[in-house]
């Protein structure tokens, strides 16, 4: 197996899994709306600190995140599953922003 820090993010610290049902998330997709839907997704099951930003890895498509999870601590959803596949400028008001 090899040990590889993505470009842009942090290593994985002991206490993001220091307890079991801790989890660090890394996800790539095409683009940010794509990585964040899925972020969405997983913060409305369960208890995330979510990341504001996505980064590159030179030489590999799409964009990456990381989010930490803690599936010991369930959130009620609040909202359905077709949500997090709404693109973040339909959830602003006012028109889209240009090109998206």
């Amino acid at each position: 197996m090899h040990e590889r820090v993505p470009t842009g993010v942090e290593p994985i610290q002991e206490a993001h899994v220091a307890e079991p049902g801790q989890v660090v998330i890394e996800v790539a997709g095409l683009d940010d709306d794509t990585v964040f839907a899925f972020q969405r997704a997983i913060a409305r099951t369960w208890a995330t600190a979510i990341s504001e930003s996505t980064f590159r890895d030179p030489g590999q498509p799409g964009v990456r995140l990381r989010l930490y999870a803690d599936l010991r601590q369930v959130v009620a959803q609040t909202s359905s599953p077709h949500e997090a596949l709404v693109p973040r400028y339909a959830m602003r008001p006012g028109p889209p922003p240009r090109g998206e």
